[in-house]
Formats: structure tokens, C-alpha cells, sequence
């Protein structure tokens, strides 16, 4: 298991400018990133259980990031997508806007894997200045490497 958010992290499953400012749209915006992944066995079934996860209360984080996620049979492996949005996207159930989504599908059958990545992501952005730091990369390839350099900072140099 990756146990580091850049191992999860493909240039082509992050979009920093994401178009929708509601939420359901934006949700639907950076989950299609997922789509054609490999470890996602049916998209619509993990995007299902998405957004029922979601109506069940709100997956805001505070500091303008949300983490919409599932715990689903329908991912072979943790898959995750993530969606920048430099206008914010309201997130109506928490009251809150958001400007940074993960979008995370985690196989119901690993529930300690899910628990260090959301760990992990949680130490990665409580700094005002990492999340600057993520709202700063101009590419999808800055944004892994800043990634990569803030869990280098937090979790010492991969071994």
C-alpha cells in the first residue's frame, strides 16, 4: 500500500481548474478523472456510492478542502483524484467553500489503508502554507512534486 499521497497521484487524474461551483457538479468534475482507471472496476457504482456518502454528511475538512470519498466494492485499490478550483466550489451541507478536492475510492475491504492515507492528507494540508503551496503549482506535475516535497518535509526522504 502507498501509504504517501504521490504514489497515488497521476498527472492525468488532477484538473486545477475545475469549471463547476456547485457542489454535485464539481464532485462529478474530478470523479470522471476516474473513469478509465484501471483499479476502478465500475465507475458508476463507485460514483454512486460517492455521492450517497456525501448526503450523509458533509466531507469538508475545513481550510478549503473536502475529501469526498467511498469505501466501495467497485475499486480494485485506492484510486484518487484531485480537483483545484481557484473560484471555490460551495459545499452547501457544511456551509463551506471548498478550493482543493481529493476524490478518493478505497476498496471496502482495506479499512486501515484508507485510514493512513486520510491521515497522512490531513498532516499534508493543516499548514496554511502547504495549501498555498498546492494552490501555487501551475501543472498537474508541479502539484505531484509539491506533493511530493511536502511529504518529504512531514514524513522524511522515501525510502
Amino acid at each position: 500500500m502507498a501509504t504517501r499521497l504521490s504514489k497515488l497521484l497521476d498527472p492525468a487524474r488532477i484538473t486545477l481548474a475545475v469549471q463547476s461551483t456547485k457542489r454535485t457538479n464539481a464532485i462529478n468534475e474530478v470523479a470522471k478523472l476516474l473513469e478509465s482507471h484501471p483499479d476502478v472496476a465500475n465507475f458508476q457504482g463507485f460514483y454512486n456510492e460517492l455521492l450517497a456518502r456525501e448526503r450523509l454528511d458533509t466531507t469538508c475538512l475545513g481550510n478549503e478542502i473536502a475529501l469526498p470519498h467511498a469505501r466501495t466494492e467497485h475499486v480494485r485499490k485506492i484510486v484518487l483524484a484531485v480537483g483545484r478550483s481557484t473560484e471555490g466550489v460551495l459545499f452547501e451541507n457544511s456551509n463551506q467553500t471548498v478550493k482543493l478536492m481529493f476524490v478518493l475510492g478505497t476498496p471496502k475491504n482495506n479499512p486501515t489503508d484508507y485510514l493512513i492515507l486520510v491521515g497522512a492528507l490531513c498532516r499534508l494540508i493543516k499548514d496554511a502554507a502547504s495549501r498555498d503551496a498546492l494552490m501555487a503549482a501551475p501543472s498537474p506535475e508541479a502539484f505531484i512534486a509539491t506533493v511530493q516535497e511536502l511529504e518529504n518535509k512531514i514524513l522524511g526522504p522515501e525510502k
